[in-house]
Formats: C-alpha cells, structure tokens, sequence
C-alpha cells in the first residue's frame, strides 16, 4: 500500500473510531509493521500540530487516538450545550488513586486501605468512566477487580500508568492517618 494511502486508512480510521486503536491494528490495517506505523502516525501528528488545524493525535499506552487540540476546548464549551463536569471530593481521589496504584484492585482491598466503605466512591468513578471492571479475582466468592480506563489517561494527562508520580511515604502515613479518623468519626455517629 502506498504512503499516502497508508495515511488515509489511519487518519479515517481515527477519526471514525473515536477512540484509542492499538498500534498493532493500525499497522495490520496499512498492511505494514508497527514501526512504519508509529512513523507514519508521528509524522501526521507534527503535520497537524504545525497547521492551524483543531484537532491532532494523542497517544495513550501504545494506542492512539484523533482528538481536539487543548486549545480549541473554549470554543466547544461554547457550543455545547451542557458540557459534562464533573467534581472529585477527596474521597473519590484518595479512591481513584489507591485503584491507579494497585491496579488490579478489589473493593475489599480498597476498603482495608481506606478504612471505610468504597462502595459509593467506587461506582462514581465507574459512573465518571474514570475506573472499570477488569474481571474477576480466582478466589473464594470471585470478587470483582478494578482498574482505571483511558478517559483516566486523559483526564490526568498522562500516556501511561508508568508516568504517575511516585507515592511519597510521609503521604501514605498521612493517607493512613486521616483513615483512622474517618473511621473513629463513623463510629461515633
């Protein structure tokens, strides 16, 4: 298949698709390896960044995917009619960040390091399309495994789950600490 052929296929299959497609399957679809692949698809992305052109290609973990450049969200937010917002109380961080952390994480192992129930904090995230099922644990009763989506990537800016930051020890004493409190205050009630 010719280049500019090539280049086609995966800017329409980007574009239709809405959503992060492996490398793997953009080179299968251009009928080459995923090296020219990635070559290709870097090249379109200094093209768009270059023009004037809203939109551009990101990458998310070994995927990529055709969004608006950041610039351009003004002007949408002035044309939607009721952009989605929405706000994450401390306890959905400190529970979105124990998922990103310890993913593939049940419920119960969330709750041990919280302290306190998950439940609500757990289906927000899910709701927010911030955190997912991943399947199910091999163990007794076969509790459910969680995990962050793509929209977590993006939403946080990063490419990848190797690119948060490191945990600080005196943050997780910390973490541990107000906890314990939550748990004395609920117990109190």
């Amino acid at each position: 298949m010719e280049r500019e052929k090539q280049e086609a296929v995966i800017e329409a299959v980007l574009f239709t698709m809405g959503e992060s497609v492996s490398l793997n399957k953009l080179a299968e679809l251009i009928e080459d390896t995923p090296a020219v692949a990635k070559k290709l698809i870097y090249e379109m992305k200094e093209k768009m960044d270059a023009s004037n052109r809203g939109i551009t290609i990101i990458e998310l973990e070994n995927s990529f995917q055709m969004c608006t450049k950041t610039e351009m969200y003004d002007v949408l937010v002035k044309i939607a009619k009721a952009p989605r917002k929405y706000t994450l109380s401390d306890t959905l961080l400190e529970t979105l960040s124990i998922i990103a952390y310890k993913q593939p994480v049940t419920r119960l192992d969330v709750e041990k390091i919280r302290g306190v129930s998950c439940d609500h904090a757990i289906n927000r995230l899910i709701e927010f399309e911030l955190v997912k099922e991943l399947g199910r644990l091999d163990a007794p009763g076969r509790p459910l495994l969680f995990g962050t989506t793509e929209q977590f990537l993006r939403s946080f800016g990063v490419k990848s789950l190797e690119e948060l930051p490191e945990i600080n020890p005196v943050q997780v004493a910390e973490f541990k600490e107000q906890a314990e409190q939550e748990i004395q205050l609920s117990l109190n009630i």
